[in-house]
């Protein structure tokens, strides 16, 4: 499987269905779990399910792909879809600006130290 391909396929279905601040985290050296993580917000519950269907169908058509796992709530609040490479979380924006996650993935924050 193409990462990269992958990984530019899935943005292009989130933007043509107008997701919100889709953000694309290279993780690789970060962790084991992918090599990207892509966020993306939908305004509401609705629009998060409809996310998540459209990806998962259109990866299927494009590539033959289907997530490993598939993860979410009832409610539609954050779902996330695990393409073992590539791991999708598609949040209700409320829930994306709770949450956070970006701050996670990010990496430390340096300060200089300066000695007086």
């Amino acid at each position: 499987m193409d990462i990269e391909k992958l990984k530019d396929e899935i943005v292009d279905i989130l933007d043509n269905k107008k997701a919100i601040d889709i953000e694309v985290l290279p993780v690789k050296d970060k962790t084991i779990l992918a090599d990207y993580f892509i966020i993306a917000s939908g305004s509401s519950n609705t629009q998060v399910r409809a996310l998540t269907d459209e990806v998962i169908y259109e990866i299927e058509k494009r590539l033959h792909i289907t997530p490993k796992r598939k993860e979410g709530d009832s409610k539609n609040r954050w779902n996330l879809l695990d393409y073992q490479d590539v791991i999708v979380h598609i949040f209700h924006q409320e829930e994306r600006e709770f949450y956070q996650i970006e701050k996670l993935w990010h990496g430390p924050i340096i300060k200089d130290i300066v000695d007086n």
